[in-house]
């Protein structure tokens, strides 16, 4: 294996160990503020501020732990080893989720909170480590283009088994969602836990890599992140990715309240939905990845995210029993979603490797333990909004006695402006750091140059 061009082997088993993150993001991202209140019987705000207390942590753990694997020392690499590690709690604590104990609402808060935080930091010290890869991988500019677009292409298909199985198999236990969602989590789990070791066996860190410690006299973890916040090409990247993933959110969170109480649809045809959706965004990143190789990333993110904006629009204006309409808008907003899975991992490299140059250290674990943070902050955000947006309009819980309540026109209006208008807005504002984005193809073989020039001076 080289460090600039690799095997479709490598590519492969790199690609599949985004699964597990991705079958966790999208089953919480489109089931989990459902469930918290709809099965778990907690009422929308409290839901919603589990999830932000959960992002107070994360602030800490995420970029500790991308510190933690820039100093790991062992002969199987800096970031393998977590995978190793990592993979069973990551499993367990997902099922523990979606699990609902026998406690008044004080004691579900407890649980929730308690599994949500080891959940948290089960999943940074898989995620951080993993997408840390992709910058030692290789260092070809198009090169990892492509290795994101594997790795987007697991994370989507990984996304849609989710997103359609996990409702058909809830679907399956009408008169007990509950044992229905702790089913579905019992299988998703060994599921998240395999492609852990598919990448760990897969792959192999390069030399340049393992031995890639910080300089003694360098920055420490704080100066390391003043430095990096102090890089415009990460802060760019930053606020990109920021961006898109929350509107994303904000779609996703409140997809299946929405299509339940305003479209009147069932858990089977939103099942369908989810696919179609998915689907869409598979196809559109291995279009967009063969497409910004003539263009670049910037306009392709430009393209993509324009539909998505249009889709989110349109879903505002959809009216009850549109059925037909929400397919086509979810298969338009596909084509958008896309670019926010792959535009802004493709950047993180070259902002990594310009880091190098004016540091003289490479602090991979850094900088994706911010990016891994962020996803998880997008999804955090869209919840705890949400979920108070719904409070405030006098949301109405569903219970076993009465499992579909009619909803208040104000909450059937605060769920329409949250699956469009929001999420349009926040999407906008994030093509603004797209076009501040400074690192070019050409810029980046200067940074590569440069880079190969000291390495060989260094001899």
């Amino acid at each position: 294996m080289t460090t600039d061009k690799l095997s479709r082997k490598t590519k492969l088993a790199y690609g599949a160990g985004d699964l597990g993150a991705a079958i966790v993001t999208t089953i919480n991202g489109f089931f989990l503020l459902n469930f918290l209140i709809n099965v778990a019987g907690l009422r929308p705000g409290i839901a919603g501020t589990i999830l932000l207390i959960v992002k107070i942590w994360d602030a800490v753990n995420d970029p500790i732990i991308g510190w933690l694997t820039d100093h790991t020392v062992s002969r199987l690499g800096r970031r393998r080893p977590w995978l190793l590690i990592a993979a069973i709690p990551f499993a367990v604590t997902f099922f523990l989720q979606w699990v609902v104990p026998p406690f008044n609402d004080a004691g579900k808060f407890v649980y929730y909170l308690v599994v949500a935080v080891f959940l948290d930091l089960a999943f940074t010290a898989v995620n951080v480590p993993y997408a840390a890869l992709t910058a030692e991988l290789t260092q070809d500019y198009d090169e990892r283009t492509r290795l994101s677009s594997v790795r987007m292409s697991f994370s989507i298909i990984g996304g849609v088994l989710a997103a359609f199985f996990t409702g058909i198999i809830v679907s399956q236990f009408p008169n007990n969602p509950a044992l229905g969602y702790s089913t579905s989590a019992a299988i998703w789990a060994f599921a998240i836990a395999i492609p852990c070791f598919i990448t760990f066996f897969g792959t192999r860190e390069p030399d340049f890599a393992i031995n890639a410690k910080p300089a003694p006299e360098g920055p420490g973890f704080f100066e390391g992140l003043r430095i990096a916040f102090r890089n415009k090409a990460f802060i760019m990247v930053t606020l990109i990715y920021m961006l898109s993933w929350l509107a994303i959110q904000f779609a996703q969170n409140n997809l299946q309240i929405f299509t339940k109480d305003w479209i009147r649809m069932d858990m089977t045809l939103f099942s369908f939905l989810l696919l179609a959706i998915q689907f869409s965004t598979f196809i559109w990143v291995l279009i967009w990845a063969k497409v910004s190789d003539r263009i670049g990333k910037q306009k392709v993110y430009y393209l993509g995210a324009g539909f998505f904006v249009l889709a989110l629009m349109g879903m505002f204006f959809l009216r009850p029993g549109g059925t037909v309409p929400i397919f086509l808008l979810g298969a338009m907003a596909g084509i958008g979603i896309s670019v926010g899975y792959l535009v802004p991992w493709s950047m993180v490299p070259d902002v990594i490797e310009l880091d190098e140059l004016e540091t003289g250290q490479r602090r991979e674990g850094i900088f994706y333990g911010f990016f891994v943070f962020l996803q998880k902050m997008g999804l955090a955000v869209g919840l705890f909004v949400s979920g108070w947006a719904l409070e405030l309009s006098g949301y109405i819980n569903a219970t076993a006695a009465n499992p579909n309540p009619i909803q208040p026109d104000s909450a059937l209006l605060a769920l329409r402006v949250l699956i469009g208008p929001v999420g349009a807005a926040v999407l906008l504002l994030s093509f603004l750091a797209v076009r501040a984005y400074p690192i070019t193809r050409e810029k980046h073989a200067e940074i590569r140059a440069e880079l190969e020039r000291r390495k060989a001076a260094s001899l």
